[in-house]
C-alpha cells in the first residue's frame, strides 16, 4: 500500500474581514501550512479558537477570487476569510 504523501507546504497572504478579523484580532497576516483548504481551516481554527471556528462553519474562503469549501482545494498566493453575508 502506497504512503500518503503531504501536500507541499506554502506561505501564503490570509486576509480577515468583518467577524473573521476579530476572531483573528488583525485583518491579515502570512501563514505557512500544508497547501490545502483544509488544511488552513485546521491551523486557523487551532490557532484562533472557537470563534474562528464559527466564522468558517458559517463562512468562506476566498482562495485567488474563487468562493471554496472544498478542504482539497489547492492554496495559491491569498486566501480571504469570508464570514457569512446577509441578503438583501
Amino acid at each position: 500500500m502506497a504512503e500518503a504523501v503531504p501536500e507541499p507546504v506554502r506561505t501564503v497572504r490570509v486576509r480577515y474581514f468583518a467577524a473573521a478579523a476579530e476572531a483573528a484580532g488583525r485583518e491579515e497576516e502570512h501563514v505557512t501550512v500544508e497547501a490545502t483548504a483544509g488544511a488552513l481551516r485546521a491551523w486557523l481554527s487551532e490557532r484562533y479558537g472557537p470563534a474562528m471556528e464559527q466564522v468558517l462553519d458559517a463562512g468562506s474562503l476566498l482562495v485567488d477570487g474563487t468562493v471554496t469549501r472544498d478542504p482539497a482545494r489547492p492554496l495559491r498566493s491569498q486566501i480571504d476569510v469570508l464570514p457569512p453575508f446577509a441578503g438583501g
